[in-house]
């Protein structure tokens, strides 16, 4: 192992719970976990959090920890026939050695639904115990028949105290790490390294062999300024097809919802920093205009609109700043769901009651014929009245006193509401 040309991330790979740091929550006293390896009582389980955070460690402790063979293999890589030969190496261990059979599936999510089912009858009657690792929401990439039969275990990103230990073990680590060699990082140089690995340990320590490899001089010391020097800020951990994507539109979203301009000029920020498409960003604010704001303040939709088009016009990074802009305006705007109600309150009207006829008075009559049969007949033209206003119906019969739209006393919409208070209480006073 000591001159393995393996990566130092790999070397340093903990080989029991002892040496596996920060995810106590799963391993620590009295945890599930702890308890599989004291009682060697394996499950199958979907060990799910983002990368470097322990998962394929983890699973090879609990498969080396128990009496059990272990196969593994990258679901990038893999597919069904190589599921099929493992599934035939299980039944040899079993019927001949009596073994159970551990398979690690590294990156499960990567599988589609026809290689997911493969596992299903293996798993169920206990010939495989699977363990597989996603960076991915099982929720939405795992098969619903597959999950019900796994535990999902969350693992979460490593705290930078915890990444600086890892770190500090492999620096004085004589047989596996740089111990021998003597290599002196400064205190704050790891800090920076456990920071911008953003819980990532494999990204930690692949970092430190790096600069250690090439920028070590003897008996000096690698300090804080040398580090800036040399490394570059990882990028934001994000995935636009993942839960994060979601995560963070989400957060988007409810601190406009929640007037936090702050937050939301946060939340913009990090995605668009992370990769996400300006003009998703910008569709969403359009949308958002109208469900959270509407009439309560109606240039809301004019300033997202305009926002999108300048990013269209201008581009990254400058029509980054229009988004910025509509953002803030979404943020301290007043809120309204009054359309948004309005709306699903119609929707589910015309659902209920079908193609309900329009009433004769307001249908259109190009032909003669159309009006002999009394097409738009009495109908009351509204600029020949006081205020343009004409007290009329426009609902089919049997909907004639429905409301929908509700406006609250935000912003302009109260102006709106005092109007159509004034017009539906003579409304009811004629009736």
């Amino acid at each position: 192992m000591k001159n393995s040309t393996a990566p130092l991330a790999e070397k340093m790979r903990p080989k029991n719970l002892e040496d596996f740091i920060g995810q106590g929550h799963i391993t620590g006293e009295n945890s599930l976990i702890r308890k599989v390896l004291e009682k060697d009582t394996l499950f199958s389980m979907i060990l799910w959090g983002p990368p470097g955070c322990g998962k394929t460690s983890l699973a090879k402790i609990v498969a080396y920890k128990t009496s059990s063979v272990f196969f593994e293999f990258s679901a990038v890589l893999s597919g069904v026939k190589q599921i099929r030969e493992v599934i035939d190496k299980a039944e040899k261990n079993l019927n001949q050695d009596g073994k159970r059979s551990v398979l690690f599936v590294d990156e499960i999510h990567r599988f589609n639904k026809a290689q997911q089912d493969a596992f299903l009858p293996h798993v169920e009657n206990g010939l495989i115990t699977l363990i597989g690792a996603t960076t991915q929401n099982p929720s939405f990439e795992i098969i619903s028949p597959l999950l019900s039969r796994c535990s999902v275990i969350t693992l979460n990103p490593l705290s930078p105290d915890s990444l600086k230990n890892i770190l500090k073990k492999a620096l004085s680590n004589s047989i596996i790490g740089f111990g021998e060699k003597n290599i002196k990082f400064q205190d704050k140089a790891l800090d920076y390294i456990a920071d911008i690995a953003e819980g990532d340990a494999r990204f930690a320590l692949n970092t430190l062999e790096a600069v250690a490899l090439n920028y070590v001089e003897e008996n000096k010391e690698i300090t804080l300024k040398k580090i800036e020097e040399i490394l570059v800020k990882k990028s934001f951990l994000y995935d636009k097809s993942g839960e994060e994507h979601y995560n963070l539109i989400s957060a988007f979203h409810k601190s406009l919802r929640g007037s936090d301009p702050d937050a939301a000029l946060y939340w913009l920020i990090r995605m668009l920093k992370s990769g996400e498409d300006p003009l998703y960003i910008g569709r969403r604010m359009v949308r958002f205009a109208s469900e959270d704001i509407g009439n309560a303040d109606p240039n809301a939709l004019h300033i997202s609109l305009a926002a999108v088009e300048a990013y269209r016009f201008l581009g990254s990074p400058e029509g980054e700043l229009a988004l910025a802009q509509a953002a803030i305006y979404l943020g301290s705007a007043p809120k309204s769901a009054g359309i948004y109600a309005a709306f699903n309150s119609a929707a589910a009207t015309v659902k209920k009651n079908g193609s309900l006829p329009v009433p004769m008075h307001i249908r259109n009559a190009p032909t003669k014929l159309m009006k002999n049969l009394g097409y738009g007949k009495n109908y009351k033209y509204p600029h020949n009245f006081k205020n343009a206003h004409v007290e009329e119906t426009y609902l089919p019969d049997q909907l004639k006193d429905n409301i929908f739209y509700f406006p609250t006393a935000r912003g302009y919409e109260k102006i709106i509401k005092d109007r159509l208070d004034k017009w539906r209480e003579f409304k009811k006073k004629r009736d």
